[in-house]
């Protein structure tokens, strides 16, 4: 049997006055899936993240997470539910003032399980916190920065260092607002690398924005081999097997105008579409 969907979109709209944000989006993803979101500036890709987990509120149609309708919840009664979702948002969207470790420490100290403990200060459940924040710096290779503060880190650190905080809840939704703009090509690569090995090793369902075409050719054709640390190429078998599942969707002006395989999207005649393959992406 199938497995029940992470996340499901039903006939999505949202209009900011009379521009429309989402216009009439349907799609749903189950665990270990991933989708990669195309589009220009203002075409709605953000906002489809922030609807996601409930931040802004459409003004019709409905969004399931997790089997649940959260789309008239109250905000105290979406805290529980937005605990399985880690986003990394752009920049990374650290606190300056906080060192890494109470960065990457922030989202389990606001998780209503984690308050009712931190609350008796007895030490136990702040060993509990800080290991959480020990491995999931030791994930993106940063377990040597947790007094350090943002400013002390190049860019490419702060964004591994948004990741660690994306994932330090276990979230089985993860969502990327462009974690490779502004980046050298060999950092962007490695940054899809440790999105990729959270993706294989944690089964997440992943939804990422990007500019970058490669960022969605590395999601749909390789995956992350623990034993040597690398990326490789997916085999036939593993991507039939429906446990890897990458499509891509491109967004104008709110819409959903494609959605489909790397192969379908390299196919398509559409002039917009086509700006964001190879040739049209950096």
């Amino acid at each position: 049997m199938a497995d029940s969907p992470v996340v499901r979109f039903e006939d999505v709209s949202l209009h900011f006055g009379s521009t429309p944000a989402l216009d009439h989006i349907s799609f749903e993803m189950s665990a270990g899936e991933t989708r990669i979101v195309f589009g220009a500036a203002g075409s709605g890709k953000t906002t489809l993240l922030k609807t996601a987990m409930g931040l802004i509120r459409p003004d019709s149609g409905r969004v399931l997470l997790f089997g649940q309708d959260i789309t008239d919840l109250r905000e105290q009664d979406l805290f529980d539910i937005r605990s399985r979702v880690g986003i990394l948002f752009q920049e990374g969207g650290l606190f300056d003032s906080l060192t890494i470790e109470e960065n990457v420490a922030y989202p389990l100290l606001n998780q209503q399980v984690f308050k009712a403990e931190i609350a008796h200060r007895n030490g136990t459940e702040n060993r509990s916190v800080a290991d959480r924040v020990r491995e999931s710096l030791s994930f993106v290779k940063l377990g040597q920065t947790l007094e350090k503060f943002p400013s002390e880190l190049s860019g490419g650190m702060r964004r591994r260092v948004g990741i660690a905080r994306a994932l330090v809840t276990a979230p089985a939704l993860l969502l990327y607002d462009s974690p490779t703009a502004g980046l050298d090509p060999i950092t962007a690569n490695t940054i899809i690398a440790l999105i990729l090995k959270q993706r294989e090793e944690r089964n997440t369902a992943t939804i990422l924005v990007t500019h970058r075409y490669l960022d969605g050719h590395l999601f749909a054709n390789f995956r992350y081999n623990p034993s040597s640390g690398t990326l490789e190429r997916a085999s036939r078998i593993a991507g039939e097997s429906g446990r890897v599942s990458t499509k891509f969707f491109v967004m104008k002006e709110g819409r959903l105008i494609f959605e489909g395989s790397e192969a379908e999207l390299e196919a398509s005649s559409d002039p917009y579409v086509r700006k964001f393959l190879r040739h049209g992406s950096s």
